[in-house]
């Protein structure tokens, strides 16, 4: 079961890997291999990471999945989802009123007559998330182009304090399959997402990228200063109130599939270190590993690599994690002079992330405080750039904070 592309040892080699010396085989001992006949939940998802697993002894019980409380509120009846338009009824004028103070009240930087006048609108139409009655908790208002095939996601947005139940995803999910639903020939989405709504549309399928004509949607949709245009393409065959159960069978299939093609299920005993008289630990044959022969492994392998220096592996993780940090968009890449003509004019120097990773892969950091300059350089560049009441020069201030936190975790 080694890889095809080894060429199996002769000669010498195979002698000493099958550790017979002038015909008698050494002591040596075969270890004894056992095949997992079930994995349970948790271990499924180890196995899809890479990660071994062993279900021998002590098999704890399959792991149950954690129902989120956006679904389970729902299942229990304590919010509903229901589809809402001006059509002059009483009902519907207290679940408009009360999306337009939920858009006004998340969406600050909207003026508060423009989302009236459009929440309110004859073509506009709505999705509430409501709680006890009428209380509206979560909703999403859209005009719908079915002529064109598509839908312009207007407002988006959930109350504060539910948005960690899945209350966002949810609505999503039942945006989509009301769409389908009532307009079964329109298949895209189109939305203005502002630098803290990209990530989460991201998620839900969006992308930046769009693919629609712009003659089948440019003068239909409102025009965003600030914003992103993105685009959604829904799946004709995909369920959206049931992914779960879709992205499960997806999910056993592959795994089903990496059975067929691998060994990662057959698992081997553990090592057994022997001890001298004076508690000195015997040192081991690397023949005696379990598996290590299956996996195509030569003693010509065994070449010391030059050691990763400490602060090499401190400046890779310390990348990792301002690359990953959720206000580091405006510090990812270099500042377009397209977008921002008088950027190196003012600023020198420029830096960013993608510039300090790429000098990181090349080697080009003899220090860890080479690194730390150019991080700084970074965060100075911004706040020389920008007013201090600007988003990015806040961002800047609070990244540095991280940088300066996570750097002496580090052992800076």
């Amino acid at each position: 079961m080694a890889p095809t592309s080894l060429v199996p040892p002769s000669g010498s080699t195979q002698a000493m890997m099958n550790a017979t010396t002038n015909g008698k085989a050494a002591k040596y001992h075969e270890p004894r291999i056992r095949v997992e006949e079930k994995l349970d939940k948790r271990q499924l998802d180890r196995l899809v990471t890479g990660v071994t697993v062993d279900t021998g002894g002590q098999t704890s019980a399959p792991a149950q999945r954690t129902e989120k409380a956006s679904a389970g509120e729902l299942r229990k009846g304590v919010i509903k989802i229901v589809p809402v338009e001006n059509n002059r009824e009483p009902r519907s004028f207290v679940l408009l009123t009360g999306l337009k103070t939920l858009f006004q009240k998340q969406l600050p930087k909207m003026p508060r007559e423009y989302i009236t006048r459009l929440v309110f609108d004859n073509n506009s139409r709505s999705l509430a998330i409501i709680k006890r009655g009428y209380k509206v908790v979560g909703g999403i208002c859209f005009r719908p182009f079915p002529h064109r095939g598509f839908a312009e996601i207007v407002f988006f947005a959930t109350s504060s304090v539910d948005q960690v139940k899945g209350y966002g995803a949810m609505l999503m999910d039942h945006f989509k399959s009301h769409i389908r639903a009532t307009y079964p020939t329109m298949q895209h989405f189109l939305t203005y997402a502002d630098n803290y709504a990209v990530g989460y549309f991201e998620k839900q399928g969006f992308s930046k990228e769009i693919t629609l004509n712009r003659s089948v949607w440019a003068g239909y949709i409102k025009d965003y200063e600030g914003g992103t245009i993105m685009q959604c393409t829904m799946l004709e065959k995909l369920d959206y109130l049931d992914k779960a159960s879709v992205i499960a069978q997806q999910k056993e299939a592959i795994l089903t599939k990496i059975r067929e093609m691998s060994r990662s299920h057959v698992v081997y005993d553990g090592l057994n270190f022997e001890t001298k008289a004076d508690g000195e630990v015997v040192p081991l044959d690397p023949r005696q590993v379990p598996g290590l022969r299956e996996t195509g492994w030569t003693p010509a392998m065994m070449v010391q690599s030059a050691p990763r220096s400490t602060e090499q592996g401190i400046m890779e993780r310390l990348i990792h994690e301002l690359q990953s940090h959720t206000l580091a968009w405006a510090f990812q890449k270099p500042v377009s002079e397209a977008e921002v003509p008088d950027y190196h004019l003012v600023i020198k120097e420029p830096m960013d992330f993608s510039t300090m990773e790429r000098k990181l892969d090349s080697k080009q950091y003899a220090s860890l405080s080479e690194f730390m300059a150019d991080a700084q350089l970074v965060f100075d560049n911004c706040h020389t750039y920008n007013q201090p009441a600007s988003v990015y020069y806040k961002n800047a201030t609070t990244m540095e904070k991280f940088l300066k936190s996570i750097a002496g975790a580090a052992g800076r």
